[in-house]
């Protein structure tokens, strides 16, 4: 394969321009969006003053919209306790982070056989992810703690052979040792600093949530992100450092009850990671009694999901990532807003009133 330079690449998002500050953007609300805004942060103010959690699940659009450094703000300021996205959030809050810019044309460069296919983007963040594996690092900790870092450490082929021969060291420590190794020989990587400047770190959520120490999880499905192209790509890393953050989060969520579940523009990851989360933790027999769960998209929301599943004749019968959370057990709101409107208005009115 050929790989190109992602300087090369047209991107549609530039974040200084896209940047959503709730100090100067607002978005008028309808009665129905500021009661239900409203009654989302009374919820979260009375989990964090229970010291409850309250975990945001994201799709990338999220991350497009220039909400990062919002998001930075309510994971500093305390309201939202763990924070979850796919594959495509990271990489795209680490293209803004080091470059500034991000989302291609996927038709035209898919049609040139150019999609997916840059060298920075690849390289970088597989090679993260491996370190991040051998040091003990979740998905999306790897990643924050490249761009905080600007950089991350190479070991040598020669201290990765003996780690991998020590046999006091764990088995996936060994493994993970290996598994770099290999990425080390294959890509003929020198041992040391490997520099990787993020000018607009600034910009980014993974670094605001490595800085802060907050749970930032990455929950990739494999060959849906644009770094399996890339001969760096390491699925044993991966699989590593997603296993990780899922627990992560299947911690979280046994700490939930009395806490909120926000799930914003994610139709397939959160409601899957979720369910099956919810159902382990069941089975460890730890009750998520009363937990308020909270969706947000923009498909029209026609039901009331409190009063269980409409009909199979019913479009809202196929609205799944409803019929998924309304299988919980628990209370669960849907609104049909867009996301920078939710945000910055939730922001203002939690900041107001807490």
């Amino acid at each position: 394969m050929t790989y190109y330079p992602l300087r090369e690449r047209k991107n549609k998002v530039h974040i200084e321009n896209a940047t959503i500050d709730p100090d100067h953007d607002s978005f008028p609300l309808t009665d129905e969006q500021e009661v239900w805004i409203d009654a989302l942060r009374d919820e979260i103010l009375e989990a964090r003053k229970n010291k409850r959690p309250v975990i945001l699940a994201f799709g990338a659009h999220t991350i497009k919209n220039g909400l990062g450094q919002l998001l930075g703000r309510f994971a500093r300021e305390g309201y939202f306790t763990h924070l979850a996205t796919n594959g495509a959030g990271i990489i795209h809050d680490w293209e803004f982070a080091y470059q500034g810019r991000s989302s291609e044309d996927v038709k035209a460069n898919v049609a040139e056989g150019k999609f997916g296919t840059w060298e920075e983007t690849g390289f970088y963040l597989n090679l993260a992810l491996a370190v991040g594996a051998f040091e003990g690092c979740g998905y999306g900790e790897s990643v924050g703690k490249m761009i905080e870092k600007d950089g991350v450490a190479i070991p040598s082929q020669k201290s990765l052979l003996e780690t991998s021969l020590d046999r006091t060291a764990s088995l996936e420590k060994r493994s993970a040792a290996l598994d770099l190794l290999d990425l080390v020989v294959r890509l003929d990587l020198q041992p040391g600093w490997l520099s990787i400047p993020h000018p607009c770190k600034a910009y980014s959520l993974q670094h605001r949530a490595y800085v802060n120490r907050v749970p930032f999880t990455g929950h990739p499905m494999f060959g849906h992100d644009i770094i399996y192209t890339h001969k760096a790509n390491k699925g044993s890393a991966i699989g590593r450092t997603a296993e990780r953050d899922f627990l992560s989060f299947v911690d979280s969520i046994a700490r939930l009850e009395g806490g909120v579940y926000l799930s914003v523009g994610s139709a397939v990851m959160s409601p899957m990671i979720f369910e099956k989360a919810l159902s382990m933790v069941r089975n460890a027999g730890i009750r998520i009694d009363h937990a308020v769960i909270r969706v947000v998209d923009l498909q029209k929301g026609t039901w009331d999901w409190n009063q269980g599943e409409p009909p199979e004749d019913d479009p809202a019968y196929y609205q799944r990532f409803m019929k998924t959370f309304s299988r919980m057990g628990l209370e669960s709101h849907y609104l049909c807003i867009d996301n920078r409107s939710l945000f910055v208005n939730l922001y203002t009115a939690l900041t107001r009133k807490g």
